[in-house]
């Protein structure tokens, strides 16, 4: 029992130097109104921005709300009490700011506005074909 309890903590311990070593722990996290951003400083030093309206559960949250964030555990992790909202430092570095689908939605929203050369040379190289083919409605089969 003496040695799996050892080691258990062994590497525990381990893992946790890999976290502070990763730079993906906060050690404070505030709302900036001015800025409508959450300005969180790393244990590493870093200090980043981040704009609330890019945060799914934050962007349509009232700013005394937005205010309330605290940072829990060793820093992994982001708390809103009203909201009952954890967000993980990490996946907010990561760019991990909402749902996978609400995160598609803001990328495609970009990219369909995007202009550049290569895309109006595509569409004109597209055109000259005669567009985008038409759907065709499957069989009927009887």
């Amino acid at each position: 029992m003496g040695d799996d309890m050892y080691h258990l903590i062994e590497g525990a311990t381990s893992r946790g130097k890999d976290i502070a070593a990763s730079g993906t722990l906060a050690r404070t996290a505030r709302y900036d109104q001015a800025s409508a951003a959450l300005s969180v400083v790393l244990a590493n030093g870093c200090v980043v921005m981040i704009p609330v309206a890019l945060v799914e559960m934050l962007a349509d949250a009232p700013d005394q709300i937005r205010a309330e964030v605290e940072v829990i555990g060793i820093g992994t992790r982001l708390h809103w009490p009203s909201l009952d909202l954890d967000l993980s430092v990490a996946g907010l570095l990561a760019g991990v700011l909402g749902t996978t689908k609400w995160i598609d939605c803001q990328r495609a929203s970009r990219a369909g506005a995007a202009q550049s050369e290569a895309k109006s040379a595509a569409a004109r190289a597209n055109g000259t074909k005669g567009g985008r083919p038409r759907k065709v409605p499957p069989a009927i089969s009887a």
